[in-house]
């Protein structure tokens, strides 16, 4: 058969069996929670300040709105809520299909109070609006997370993150742009109530599909009080309750440590080998997205064809092995077919661990306290890599120069990559994950061994 394989088990595959599980509806619907995901992250990050600055806003205080991010960051401490509060009324449509309605309407309404106030006016009006889009968008993210792990099977979960990823590229991309064409026309405000749109898809997609068959009630058929604080505490003694949870624990905090302190300095280093805006643009914008979306794809599918395993240990290795070509791209100085190998490299190194090590991360939840888990692994997995890039990286370079920074990197990559082949050898992996990536609908197989075992 033309354009076809042939299988372990003597049977035939064409380059559409490698397609169709990106056509499946649970990852269908991952790709539009996506774009509702990424929208309001836009909204107060470029758009915001392009939009503060064609107001006349000074830019130091244009630089302090980034502090509306925080809010992303402290989300596990409400998590638990989206897990445990049954909405009245709304609430018979279901725990998620419900919140996601709320926080879709939450989302909505911040990004609109943001449009209608005039940043030249009242300063401080602007800085809370971008605080509560920041609390709104963090809320539909609880949600959203929460239900793209419970509708996706096992066996999906790295093509759903996959399309997870497109989707927020889409919908952060998206709105920026649609921002600026339609500001450009008929104001900022009317940019701002047209891009609060967005947050449709997510809210569609939930009404469609419904309640995830794989949610179960955290408070185990248990309601009053005890069902409320269970949902608070549960997570935790959960988690922790399982064999080897503080190894999984310092994998998590630990394995991205080297990738996080070379992408901070990336933009430095450009500037210093005085590569120009036409330069950057072309290849760090241009070349890095394409990168980028192809190793979300291949991604996705070593994650089906490989399993979990296997899929992140690779991830780990392209991850810290990508710090080397910028280690060479310094030593060789302004090079444009360096730089497009720098970062085509290193793109698409983070679009296929996004997509492998966010699925793995999934499957260490437990369905029970789904939203509230993953918040907290999401947390710290860059966690510790924000406050070491923050206090550490500016005086690495500065001490080391930039080829011995990036090789740096590159040893500081290599514990995470031990540390899980040792999670793999000992079996740890498997005997860690969480019941969402060992249960679905239909497939009981332990995600950890895929089709083809580790």
């Amino acid at each position: 058969m033309r354009g076809a394989s042939v299988l372990s088990d003597g049977t035939t595959a064409s380059w559409w069996d490698g397609l169709k599980p990106y056509f499946e509806k649970a990852p269908m619907a991952a790709l539009a929670l996506g774009i509702s995901s990424g929208f309001p992250y836009a909204m107060i990050g470029a758009t915001l300040t392009t939009r503060l600055a064609q107001n006349g806003i000074d830019k130091k205080t244009v630089t302090a709105f980034s502090l509306a991010f925080l809010v992303y960051n402290l989300k596990w401490l409400w998590a638990w809520v989206v897990d445990g509060v049954r909405l009245p009324l709304i609430g018979r449509l279901g725990q998620r299909v419900s919140w996601m309605i709320v926080a879709g309407v939450l989302v909505i309404a911040a990004v609109a109070n943001l449009a209608l106030i005039d940043p030249k006016a009242d300063i401080m009006a602007t800085a809370i609006a971008a605080i509560l889009v920041g609390a709104a968008g963090a809320t539909f993210d609880i949600v959203i997370d929460a239900y793209r792990i419970e509708i996706l099977e096992p066996r999906q979960l790295g093509v759903g993150s996959g399309m997870s990823q497109y989707g927020w590229r889409i919908g952060s991309a998206g709105a920026g742009a649609l921002a600026l064409v339609i500001a450009a026309r008929s104001g900022w405000e009317l940019a701002y109530l047209a891009c609060a749109s967005l947050a449709l898809p997510a809210v569609i997609a939930a009404l469609i599909v419904g309640e995830p068959a794989r949610h179960r009630d955290p408070g185990d058929g248990r309601t009053g009080p005890a069902a409320f604080f269970r949902s608070i505490w549960g997570p935790f003694v959960q988690f922790f309750a399982r064999e080897g949870a503080l190894i999984v624990l310092a994998f998590i905090l630990i394995h991205k440590i080297g990738d996080t302190l070379a992408n901070l300095t990336l933009r430095l280093l450009f500037e210093d080998l005085k590569f120009t805006n036409d330069e950057i643009a072309f290849y760090d914008v241009w070349i890095g997205f394409i990168a980028y979306l192809i190793g979300i794809f291949v991604g996705g599918a070593l994650y089906a064809k490989i399993g979990m395993k296997r899929s992140v240990l690779l991830a780990l290795i392209l991850m810290a092995v990508s710090n080397l070509s910028f280690a060479a791209l310094a030593a060789a100085g302004h090079s444009n077919i360096g730089m497009a190998g720098a970062i085509g490299f290193e793109n698409f190194a983070s679009g296929f661990g996004g997509v492998v090590v966010v699925a793995y991360f999934a499957a260490l939840t437990d369905l029970r306290f789904t939203a509230a888990q993953y918040a907290l692994i999401s947390a710290a997995s860059s966690i510790v890599g924000r406050f070491v890039t923050g206090t550490t990286a500016g005086g690495l370079v500065e001490t080391f120069g930039y080829v011995n920074f990036y090789l740096l990197t590159t040893v500081l990559a290599f514990p995470g990559v031990l540390l899980f082949w040792w999670m793999m050898r000992s079996g740890l992996v498997d005997r860690s994950i969480g019941d969402a990536g060992t249960t679905g609908e239909g497939d009981a197989r332990q995600a950890g061994d895929g089709s083809s075992g580790s």
